[in-house]
C-alpha cells in the first residue's frame, strides 16, 4: 500500500511503498524540464532517501509523456546573460556542483536506484537517469547526450557515470552528435539495461524484487559495485573481503538458513 510522503517546491513527489520510495519529476506540461526549482527538488529528495534504513529500493519516474527533456534553457537565460555560473567549479556537496549532485546523488544512495524512463530523456535528464543503478526504458523513447547542441559539455556527472557503460568511439559519436536514438537502440548502445512498454511499472516491481532480498547484502554489494571503476585489483580484492565480513553469521544469512530449513521465504530485517 502507498503511503503519502512529501512534495517538494510541486516539481517532486516522494512517495513510499512499504520499503520502495519513489521520485517522480512533476512538471509534465513541461516534459519535466529541468529548472532551477527542480534541480533544488531533486537534489533535496536525494539527500531526504540518504541514510533511511527503511528503504531498501528507489524508483526515479517522470510524471506525463516524458522522463525529462533536459534543461530548461529558458528558464536559465537570465542567470545565464548575467554570468551566475561562473561559479561551477565551487563544490557543494563533497566533490560535486548542484548540477551533478542531482546525478550522483542516486549513485552515492545506499540502496540501488532503478529509472524508469518514456518520452523524451535528453541532456540532463538523461545524466539523472545515468545515475540508477538500472534503467528500465520505453522501446520508443528517444534518448540523447544532447549539451553539444546547445553549445555545452555533458557537466553532470555523465562522463564519470557513462565511462563504464559505453564504448568509447561510441560515446565520442553520441556526445559530438548530439543524435537522438531510440529506447531499442540506447539498450543496444548499453545506455539502458532493458526494455518495457510499462517502464515505470516494471520498475516498480523490480524495486520490489531487490526490496525482498537481504538489505545489507544489497547496500554492500552496490559499494562494492560502485568500487569496481577506481579501484586496482589489489584494493577491489580487499574490499570484497571488507564487505563480506561483517556478513558472514550475520543476522540475514540466518534468516536466510532458517527460512530455507523451514521452508519459508526469507524475510529480512531494517538496518
Amino acid at each position: 500500500m502507498t503511503t503519502a510522503g512529501l512534495m517538494l517546491d510541486e516539481r517532486v513527489a516522494v512517495t513510499f511503498d512499504g520499503p520502495v520510495a519513489e521520485v517522480r519529476l512533476e512538471r509534465p506540461a513541461k516534459h519535466n524540464a529541468l529548472d532551477e526549482r527542480m534541480l533544488a527538488a531533486i537534489s533535496a529528495a536525494a539527500d531526504h532517501l540518504a541514510g533511511r534504513a527503511d528503504v531498501r529500493a528507489v524508483v526515479l519516474s517522470g510524471a506525463g509523456p516524458s522522463f525529462c527533456a533536459g534543461l530548461d534553457l529558458r528558464s536559465f537565460a537570465p542567470q545565464i546573460a548575467a554570468g551566475a555560473f561562473s561559479n561551477l567549479e565551487d563544490r557543494t556537496t563533497r566533490d560535486v556542483n548542484l548540477f551533478q549532485h542531482v546525478s550522483m546523488a542516486w549513485r552515492d544512495l545506499e540502496s540501488p536506484v532503478i529509472a524508469a524512463l518514456q518520452g523524451s530523456v535528453f541532456g540532463g535528464g538523461l545524466q539523472i537517469a545515468l545515475g540508477a543503478d538500472i534503467r528500465i526504458c520505453a522501446p520508443d523513447a528517444r534518448l540523447s547526450i544532447m549539451e553539444t547542441r546547445w553549445g555545452l559539455v555533458p557537466d553532470m556527472g555523465g562522463m564519470v557515470l557513462l565511462r563504464d557503460l559505453v564504448r568509447g568511439d561510441v560515446l565520442r559519436d553520441l556526445v559530438y552528435s548530439a543524435r537522438i536514438v531510440s529506447g531499442s537502440e540506447a539498450q543496444g548502445l548499453g545506455l539502458v539495461t532493458r526494455l518495457h512498454d510499462d517502464p515505470r511499472a516494471e520498475a516498480l516491481k523490480a524495486a520490489h524484487a531487490i526490496a525482498a532480498q537481504s538489505p545489507r547484502a544489497v547496500r554492500a554489494a552496490k559499494q562494492l559495485l560502485n568500487a569496481m571503476g577506481d579501484e586496482d585489483r589489489a584494493g577491489l580484492l580487499m574490499r570484497e573481503s571488507s564487505l563480506q565480513l561483517p556478513l558472514v553469521g550475520g543476522p540475514d544469512m540466518i534468516e536466510a538458513m532458517t527460512a530455507q530449513m523451514q521452508g519459508r521465504p526469507p524475510v529480512f530485517s531494517d538496518l
